[in-house]
């Protein structure tokens, strides 16, 4: 389980291509190695991974073909930054929400609007998803737990969404770097689809009746 607190960013700083499959070696600094040991599960842009070799400062991560399908990892370059999180302990505090570190889908950001010590980011998901996603409602983005500011209709029947930022969030995650066009990991909060999937069954049932 994770938490949506980003730990920090790490630099990739090697891409072993294999058919459907991929290796990515990351530079963790200490803080993010201690106790680090060969399975031990972490968040890379909310993707959960599992570590496969410790070399110093060089752990490595593989990504099967359906991680690589799903998820904004396949389009990562040698030297690009993730958000990184290590798996929560028992006793650890939640400070965002619950997240898995199961990727839901990818949203595209759209809009960015500049304040002083705010950003505004909106994105747009795909229609299936909309139903999972409410003003004030947990979300995941890039393996951040973030509050949604705002909900509209996007294009081509999207959903669109807004989160806020706040300086520490900038500085500590790679959502400081999107640009309109990027492409980000969402992970809808699993309390609010199991809700939303349970009332639609209880509401299809008795439309059975």
């Amino acid at each position: 389980m994770f938490t949506g607190i980003v730990q920090g960013m790490a630099t990739v700083t090697r891409v072993i291509e294999k058919t459907a499959f991929r290796t990515h070696v990351l530079e963790l600094d200490a803080a993010l190695r201690d106790g680090l040991a060969l399975g031990a599960s972490v968040a890379h842009n909310g993707v959960c991974l599992t570590v496969t070799a410790i070399e110093g400062d060089q752990v490595s991560f593989d990504l099967m073909r359906e991680t690589l399908r799903l998820t904004n990892l396949g389009a990562v370059k040698e030297g690009d930054r993730v958000n990184i999180e290590r798996a929560a302990r028992f006793g650890d505090e939640i400070g965002g929400h619950a997240m898995s570190g199961h990727v839901s889908s990818m949203a595209e950001l759209v809009e960015l609007d500049e304040a002083p010590n705010n950003r505004r980011l909106w994105f747009e998901l795909d229609a299936e998803f909309g139903r999972f996603i409410f003003d004030k409602g947990y979300i995941g983005v890039d393996g951040i737990s973030l509050t949604i500011g705002g909900v509209a209709t996007g294009t081509a029947g999207r959903v669109r969404f807004c989160v806020n930022l706040i300086p520490e969030t900038l500085a500590r995650t790679t959502l400081a770097e999107r640009r309109p066009g990027d492409r980000v990991n969402i992970e809808i909060d699993p309390q609010t689809q199991a809700i939303v999937e349970t009332v639609e069954r209880v509401m299809a049932s008795r439309q059975g009746h």
